[in-house]
């Protein structure tokens, strides 16, 4: 069954690792994707993993997932023969996504405007790191002064250390799946009224009005002038947060609040039936807090993260497993839901990688292609945008 995008054609200019995901979650339901590639390649070919950490531009974990199902080409747009290719390649697509430092395009003669004059219907979906208009526009970021700037590392981590930020690459998946939602908007309105527009996608205003409580605390400064301050590690809630166990961690939400719960959990031990525990306020008490944790501490090193897990789902307790990479890859539930998918490539061999984001019934995900080699179908789409062999081999042949 073809996907909800079959059909539709996307220029994707993109390279890292937001706007790419952006790509890669259109091509995945079905879009036609082609990766224009500078020589050398999309830079996150250069980041890890490596099977066997032996590195390899065709075999990086982190490309490899981020472009399935596109064909990649590599054209140098510094030379006026690749502008001109990109040119005749945009009046082909119904979208065209890039990643470009704001005025980029302009200046190689690629820009909004030049891509309207070419196809008025078509629609340019700009990914950058403060915006195309920003007095920061011209910053360079990484991921971590991105979500830094974002607001939201400001109040994680406890008040004695440095603030800490998402693991990885995280906010920057994020802002893909921001910038994939105004692609689409944008191919609404161009099959619908044929109209072509110019969206502004700023990494850091993604992250500001994004998830993990960034919003919260922006709206709270702006109309109340009130910083959320990170916590001293001597505050921490009783029964908030991760715990050690047996065989590594569990996360508790809020088990204080129900501790009929919480000792149906462990069992109703003897220690807790004593109504002190249940005075309103109770666990406000550093000392009775401390002594809580200290019956807790032993019960919880004598049961592994699922049993904890399985007793704290039957008694209602909010808790879960905090899982290593490798258990994830192997835990029964994601197996189960086929979360996880296949592929064979022509380097890396056969890769097992996250599959579907979601599941749509009528509206099927797939994976149709592996991630392409630099380059791999050059000539092929260059031919199918009309090129004859000599403007190929300008646009192909080695300075």
């Amino acid at each position: 069954m073809p996907g909800p995008l079959t059909g539709v054609r996307i220029l994707d200019l993109t390279v890292g690792i937001a706007g790419p995901y952006a790509t890669k979650l259109l091509a995945d339901y079905g879009a036609g994707v082609l990766k224009v590639e500078p020589p050398g390649g999309d830079l996150s070919r250069r980041l890890g993993p490596f099977r066997a950490d032996t590195p390899n531009p065709e075999a990086s974990g982190t490309f490899l997932y981020f472009n399935t199902n596109k064909r990649s080409l590599m054209i140098d747009l510094k030379r006026p023969a690749g502008v001109e290719a990109l040119l005749r390649l945009a009046a082909t697509v119904d979208l065209v996504v890039e990643s470009f430092r704001p005025g980029v395009l302009d200046r190689l003669g690629a820009g909004f405007a030049a891509l309207n004059a070419r196809k008025p219907s078509l629609s340019l979906v700009s990914v950058t790191n403060f915006g195309q208009d920003s007095p920061y526009r011209d910053y360079k970021g990484t991921d971590l002064t991105l979500y830094g700037f974002g607001g939201e590392m400001y109040t994680m981590g406890v008040a004695e250390r440095e603030p800490v930020k998402m693991y990885g690459t995280a906010a920057l998946v994020e802002t893909g799946a921001s910038a994939a939602v105004a692609a689409m908007g944008a191919l609404f309105v161009s099959q619908r009224q044929g109209i072509g527009q110019h969206v502004d996608v700023s990494i850091v205003d993604s992250h500001l009005g994004g998830a993990d409580r960034r919003h919260v605390s922006a709206i709270a400064y702006e109309f109340s002038g009130r910083k959320t301050p990170r916590t001293p590690v001597n505050a921490r809630a009783v029964l908030r947060g991760p715990y050690p166990c047996a065989d590594g961690y569990v996360e508790l939400t809020g088990a204080g609040a129900r501790l009929d719960r919480f000792a149906k959990m462990l069992g109703n031990p003897e220690w807790l039936a004593d109504p002190k525990w249940y005075r309103t306020g109770a666990l406000l008490d550093s000392e009775l807090g401390e002594e809580l944790e200290a019956n807790f501490y032993p019960w919880l090193y004598a049961h592994t993260k699922r049993e904890i897990w399985a007793k704290a789902q039957e008694a209602r307790v909010l808790c879960g497993p905090l899982l290593t990479i490798d258990e994830i890859a192997r835990d029964e539930h994601f197996r189960a839901r086929g979360f996880w998918a296949r592929l064979d490539h022509p380097v890396a061999g056969q890769i097992e990688m996250p599959g579907r984001p979601f599941i749509l019934p009528k509206s099927p995900w797939e994976l149709r292609r592996p991630p392409p080699l630099l380059g791999q179908h050059t000539v092929e789409i260059l031919r199918e945008a009309g090129l004859d062999d000599a403007e190929i081999t300008a646009v192909t042949e080695v300075s």
